[in-house]
């Protein structure tokens, strides 16, 4: 064994490079499972994403406090960009699209398959909702990092030093 301390690129992001990432597609699973259970569900869904959201913000707001060369403004910097970037990658943009492809499949197939008990018609689209999920996530994620590179970070001068090495 060695004393030698790991580089800070092997550092695990807890957020982003363990299961705890799953909380942030919470409310994705809350859209699918919209036509199945009580809305009081699927808000409960968007409360597990935000938290997840927050802590993440937090705990890279912190990270970047503790960079040698921080200030006040760095650390606002790093959590407003891990803030917006979470908020429309983890939150926003997946569950609107979840919410619509699920909407328009329940609506789709009591137009075409009336005769379909509408329990039978509920859950095929809960499994459709699931089932998309694992295909949006990297092509928002990029959809995300390329509006923010273009818009945000132009103005608060890129991604914040200790966000690019999380991302």
């Amino acid at each position: 064994m060695s004393d030698e301390p790991t580089p800070a690129a092997a550092e695990v992001d807890i957020y982003r490079d363990t299961p705890v990432r799953l909380l942030g597609y919470a409310n994705e699973v809350g859209e699918a499972f919209r036509a199945l259970v009580h809305v009081r569900w699927v808000k409960a869904s968007y409360g597990v994403a935000s938290a997840y959201v927050l802590a993440d913000t937090v705990d890279k707001a912190t990270k970047m406090s503790k960079e040698p060369d921080s200030d006040t403004g760095k650390v606002a910097v790093a959590a407003f960009d891990t803030l917006v970037w979470q908020a429309f990658a983890s939150v926003i943009v997946p569950g609107f699209l979840i919410n619509r492809i699920c909407a328009y499949s329940l609506i789709g197939l009591a137009r075409t398959m009336p005769g379909v008990a509408e329990t039978a018609r509920k859950w095929a689209v809960t499994g459709l909702g699931l089932g998309v999920i694992p295909f949006i996530v990297h092509p928002i994620d990029n959809m995300v990092h390329t509006v923010m590179d273009n818009t945000t970070r132009k103005v608060i001068g890129g991604v914040p030093s200790s966000a690019a090495k999380a991302e």
